[in-house]
C-alpha cells in the first residue's frame, strides 16, 4: 500500500516504501528515509502505538531527518497498511506479544540493517514503547539507546473502566470459551471514528487532532476499531511481565522515557516507578501532555525535542 498524502500532511521527500515478510510471511508495510542534513547520526527506528500508522508520523520523521537521522518505520501487524489477521479488518487482533518481537527482528534483518546506517536508536510510543522494552532485555538487541513516549507499562483505570482484577477474570473467561477474536465488552469497529476533539484522551492540540481525523477520512482502510479480547489478554499478560522488578533489572540499554501528566490511557505512575528501577533510565514528566506526546501542542513538543537533543547530543544551532 502506498503512503497517503494530504495537503496538511505531505509525504517527506525521498521515501522508500514497500513491504517485508513478518515472522509468518505476512506482508507488513514499511517506509524509510535518509537524513536531510549532517552530521549523520545513524538511524531512528520508530515503533508506533496501537491503531497508529506511518502517515501519522510524517511531522516527526521530518524533525528527525533535520537532526541528521535516517528513519525507518513500519505498521505493526493488524493495523495500518500491514496484514490484518482476522476477517474484520477493524480488529487489531494478536495471539501473543511475541509476534511483535519476531516481526521487529524481520524488520531489522530485511530493511534496517541492509540499508540504514548505524548506530540504531529506537523511538517507541505506547504499544511501540512496550515492544521496544521487550526487545532490549533480549540478547543481541540492535539498539544503543531508546526513547519512549508514554510506554505501555500499565493501562489507566479510566480506560479500563473496571477494576483490573475484574478485567483479567473477564478476559480469561472469554479466552477459555473461544471468544478471543470478538471485540472487548463495549467495543466496536468504528470506536475511533466517534472520537471528537472536546474531551479526547490523545492530544490538547486541535490542529494536529484535526489533521489526524482528516487522515482517517482520506484513508479509512488504515483505521482500527476497539481491541479484541485476545489482543487485550495478550497485552495484560505482557504488561504484567514488564512491570516486574526483575524485568527492569535486565534492561541494560540507556533509556529516555517521557511520561504524560494528563495521560488517561496508560498510567503515568507506573511509568515513573518502572523508570526508577532501571540501571540507566531518565524520566521526563511532561505535566501538561496528554497521551500522544508527539501529537501535542508546540510548547510540549519543544520540551520533548529539547530533552531528545540533549540525550542524543544534537547541536541545536545546527538544526535551527
Amino acid at each position: 500500500m502506498e503512503l497517503v498524502a494530504l495537503a496538511r500532511n505531505p509525504i517527506p521527500n525521498g521515501a522508500v516504501t514497500g513491504t517485508f515478510a513478518g515472522y509468518d510471511g505476512a506482508p507488513l508495510r514499511f517506509a524509510r528515509w535518509a537524513a536531510t542534513r549532517g552530521p549523520r547520526r545513524g538511524t531512528v527506528c520508530i515503533l508506533p502505538g496501537r491503531s497508529e500508522f506511518i502517515e501519522k508520523y510524517f511531522e516527526t520523521i521530518g524533525d528527525l531527518r533535520r537532526r541528521g537521522f535516517a528513519v525507518a518505520i513500519f505498521d505493526l501487524r493488524g493495523q495500518g497498511g500491514s496484514h490484518r489477521p482476522v476477517g474484520d479488518p477493524r480488529k487489531g487482533h494478536i495471539e501473543d506479544f511475541s509476534e511483535y518481537d519476531r516481526d521487529l527482528t524481520c524488520l531489522m534483518r530485511d530493511v534496517v540493517l541492509p540499508d540504514c546506517p548505524p548506530p540504531y536508536t529506537a523511538l517507541g510510543h505506547s504499544l511501540g514503547g512496550h515492544i521496544i522494552l521487550r526487545n532490549i532485555t533480549t540478547q543481541g538487541s540492535w539498539f544503543d539507546r531508546v526513547v519512549l513516549t508514554a510506554p505501555m507499562i500499565r493501562l489507566h483505570p479510566d480506560i479500563l473502566g473496571f477494576p483490573e482484577s475484574l478485567v483479567r477474570t473477564y478476559l480469561s473467561l472469554c479466552q477459555t470459551t473461544g471468544l478471543r477474536r470478538m471485540y472487548v465488552l463495549g467495543g466496536r469497529a468504528d470506536a475511533n471514528d466517534q472520537i471528537v476533539f472536546e474531551g479526547n484522551h490523545l492530544t490538547s492540540d486541535r490542529e494536529r487532532f484535526l489533521r489526524n481525523k482528516m487522515l482517517d477520512r482520506e484513508a479509512p482502510e488504515l483505521q482500527l476499531g476497539s481491541p479484541t479480547v485476545g489482543w487485550l489478554h495478550a497485552a495484560m499478560r505482557s504488561m504484567q511481565m514488564v512491570d516486574r522488578v526483575d524485568f527492569a533489572e535486565r534492561v541494560s540499554v540507556p533509556a529516555l522515557i517521557f511520561s504524560a501528566g494528563r495521560d488517561t490511557i496508560v498510567l503515568p505512575r507506573a511509568i515513573e516507578d518502572f523508570t526508577a528501577r532501571l540501571k540507566s533510565g531518565t524520566l521526563i514528566l511532561l505535566s501538561e501532555s496528554k497521551h500522544e506526546v508527539l501529537q501535542e501542542n508546540d510548547a510540549i513538543r519543544a520540551l520533548f525535542w529539547a530533552a531528545f537533543d540533549a540525550y542524543l547530543g544534537v547541536d541545536l544551532a545546527a538544526v535551527a
